[in-house]
């Protein structure tokens, strides 16, 4: 499952990260660097015992598992992006990336703590900030999946009122984010 999980976020990656046609070239990074880098992305304790993917390539899709893990998390190795995902989320990005239907079996929770380098707030499928879009950059966040989307509903949409917020609302793959820090709230991009 982590294998497959492995290609299938790389879709989820491409929303976060800066396509290979922009992206700047930077040297190549050590496994051990590429480790560091996906455990940046949630705590120690769930982060010292997860497989750890390397995704710092995001013109390839073929991804190298640098460890295997026991504790049944994935962090990946995003330069922009570094995201660890337990058991429901990895499910979930299988979901996205097939646009299939989503089958989540309890909650699910994901972390981003190093932040994303922006996504739409109304389409899973963005790619680029558009003026219906609503793009966001998120600082450091955990995110949360429910079984039961009607959750969802007791959560605002707006990125901007320094609390938790659910993104991409009324699609089959909407969550809630939650910042992890006071100080730095979500800044949306000029359209």
């Amino acid at each position: 499952m982590l294998k497959k999980t492995a290609h299938l976020v790389t879709g989820l990656a491409l929303v976060v990260i800066v396509s290979a046609q922009t992206a700047e070239k930077k040297p190549m990074m050590s496994d051990a660097k590429k480790i560091a880098l996906a455990v940046s992305a949630g705590p120690a304790e769930i982060t010292k015992n997860a497989t750890i993917i390397d995704m710092t390539d995001p013109s390839s899709h073929e991804h190298k598992q640098l460890r295997a893990g026991t504790n049944g998390w994935a962090c990946y190795a995003m330069p922009l992006a570094p995201m660890c995902l337990d058991k429901q989320w990895q499910k979930w990005a299988e979901a996205w990336m097939s646009k299939g239907p989503v089958q989540i079996d309890s909650t699910g929770i994901a972390y981003m703590l190093r932040g994303d380098n922006g996504a739409s707030n109304t389409d899973p499928y963005a790619t680029k900030p558009a003026p219906d879009n609503q793009w966001v950059v998120a600082p450091a966040h955990v995110m949360v999946l429910y079984k039961d989307p009607k959750m969802l509903d007791a959560y605002p949409t707006d990125p901007k009122n320094g609390g938790p917020w659910v993104m991409w609302k009324g699609t089959p793959y909407a969550h809630v984010m939650v910042p992890v820090s006071s100080t730095n709230a979500a800044v949306m991009t000029p359209k």
